[in-house]
């Protein structure tokens, strides 16, 4: 059963949160401040993490980061009332997947969270699956990356990005196109957060090697060449 861990200082959403996802067959838990989460997380495993921004101790940005720090790859979703581009953005760069305004219905978080488990997690899958282009090697099933047998530690959205491109390999692909697969619908495609994530992996899989592999056509959008 999938385990979600929750990061909320309102004991009343927190426990709305908890009994939402019981009843919808997962496990949770949840910290009322940050430094409890941090702590939570850090000692227990879990596979999906919630994440209010506004907490004592150290806020949701500065957790988010703490996770990523300690190689926390699984996805987080941030909750928040601030729901402006920048405010989004700055969750996206401290390591967030998914961004979800306050007030929200439990019907759409929890779809949000199902799409987060479909995209990062093969649950059911018990076979390993290498997709590789050229020197860039990526596992489905235990989520390695290796590059000229270098490991690559990635986020779990930069990981959803990165095998949408090892999958369509040469091929053109569109922002709206990247937003519908690595996004869930209703994915607000003027925002740059899709350009500000293609820079994140271009860091991690280009920057410290000679060829580089994900290119740019202006106006059109990206490509694995």
């Amino acid at each position: 059963m999938p385990r979600i861990g929750i990061a909320e200082d309102d004991k009343k959403i927190a426990e709305l949160l908890k009994t939402a996802f019981e009843e919808n067959d997962y496990e949770a838990e949840f910290a009322f401040n940050g430094i409890q989460a941090l702590e939570l997380f850090t000692e227990k495993d879990f596979d999906l993490y919630i994440i209010d921004i506004m907490m004592p101790g150290i806020n949701g940005i500065q957790l988010c980061k703490q996770l990523r720090e300690n190689h926390l790859n699984n996805p987080i979703l941030m909750l928040t009332a601030m729901g402006g581009v920048d405010d989004k953005v700055i969750a996206f760069e401290a390591g967030a997947d998914d961004y979800l305004v306050k007030p929200f219905h439990l019907k759409e978080l929890l779809v949000r969270v199902g799409a987060l488990f479909r995209r990062n997690f093969n649950l059911y899958k018990e076979e390993t699956q290498k997709l590789c282009y050229q020197d860039l090697c990526l596992d489905t099933y235990s989520k390695e990356v290796t590059r000229s047998g270098e490991v690559i530690n990635l986020s779990a959205k930069e990981f959803i990005l990165l095998e949408l491109f090892l999958r369509n390999p040469n091929r053109l692909l569109s922002r709206r196109f990247i937003a519908e697969q690595a996004w869930d619908i209703n994915f607000d495609t003027g925002t740059n957060v899709i350009d500000v994530y293609i820079n994140f992996l271009r860091k991690k899989i280009d920057k410290d090697f000679e060829r580089k592999l994900i290119h740019t056509k202006i106006n059109m959008g990206y490509i694995l060449k």
